[in-house]
């Protein structure tokens, strides 16, 4: 059995990722490694135990990330553990770079020093800035970050391929479109826009609501990661989309309209600063290296995204309400 050690396993695309491994690949055993941040939930992974393992441990704290390297054998990293949220980031840069940049430095020299056999960092399509109104970002697209979040993905980005060029380690790169689907933390546009929807309270948009995006449901995104690992080259980029662009202001109204509750929840509010204009992934390589396509167009995810939200209200009210971080502590204390 071969071990994958996944770092921010806890939070939204890891988890799917962890569910989606376990359920379909029983000759993988899961080490997820998670500090278990805000948004964080444990109870994101409930009910698993088979070839499942977790540390408390924060990848930024080297030593304590070395004890999971020393205590098992780990032939593949992948790294989603991230500080991933841009207004946050604005309002307080340096956690950003302990987590991103020095959290991601300390997981390749750990990898490199226990010859794992692969490592995948798990990126974002930020890093390449913002587009105009046509065209679409390549793997060659030159990286131009405009927030503190995506210049701390593009940094840590840099150090992971660097390694690969210095040190001839097995590194890969994977960068996605926005995600949305099931277990997402509620300050995210989709699950934000459900919840106060449901609960008719106001829906914030950033400027004209025009910034557009390229959306995929994660269960796509963790399919293009499972066919990076299985047929990626080392040293290569890939993009993972969705093909799936839309504005901010027609996902809010579909919302809205599919779950009956009036337009008029929406409220305008001032623009994020160095708010990108839009978004667009070329995954033409992935797709002919590897296969990949997205099974799920925008209606179909979001569909499947606001059922899943209605019917596990207990899961995201657990959150609102602040009552899961006391649970969970107490749950992880001796870890």
């Amino acid at each position: 059995m071969k071990t994958y050690l996944v770092t921010g396993g806890f939070g939204f695309i890891g988890s799917n990722f962890i569910r989606y491994v376990l359920d379909k690949q029983k000759d993988i055993g899961i080490i997820n490694v998670d500090k278990i941040t805000y948004a964080a939930n444990p109870g994101n992974l409930a009910g698993y135990s088979e070839n499942y393992k977790f540390y408390r441990v924060d990848i930024a704290d080297k030593t304590a990330l070395s004890k999971v390297f020393q205590e098992n054998k780990i032939n593949c990293a992948v790294n989603f553990a991230a500080e991933s949220h841009v207004d946050r980031s604005i309002a307080d840069p340096g956690i950003f770079i302990k987590t991103n940049v020095e959290g991601t430095l300390n997981l390749l020299e750990l990898s490199m020093k226990y010859r794992v056999e692969k490592f995948l960092q798990i990126s974002t399509d930020e890093v390449y800035g913002s587009l105009g109104a046509s065209g679409k970002f390549n793997e060659e697209t030159p990286l131009s970050p405009r927030s503190p979040y995506s210049a701390s993905k593009a940094a840590a980005d840099m150090l992971a391929m660097s390694f690969f060029h210095t040190y001839n380690m097995p590194v890969l790169i994977s960068r996605c479109s926005n995600n949305y689907g099931p277990y997402q933390f509620p300050e995210k546009l989709m699950p934000l826009v459900i919840i106060n929807a449901l609960n008719d309270k106001d829906i914030p948009l950033y400027g004209d609501g025009k910034n557009v995006r390229d959306w995929i449901y994660v269960r796509d995104h963790v399919k293009g990661i499972c066919l990076v690992l299985e047929k990626g080259k080392f040293g290569e980029v890939y993009n993972i989309g969705g093909n799936s662009e839309a504005e901010n202001v027609d996902i809010i109204i579909y919302i809205l309209d599919k779950l009956n509750k009036p337009r008029s929840l929406i409220k305008y509010v001032k623009d994020r600063q160095g708010h990108d204009r839009r978004y667009a992934m070329d995954f033409s390589k992935i797709n002919a290296e590897t296969g990949f396509l997205p099974k799920y167009n925008i209606e179909k995810g979001i569909d499947s995204t606001i059922n899943w939200y209605k019917k596990n209200e207990s899961w995201w009210r657990k959150i609102l309400s602040g009552d899961y971080k006391e649970y969970y502590k107490k749950m992880y204390e001796n870890r």
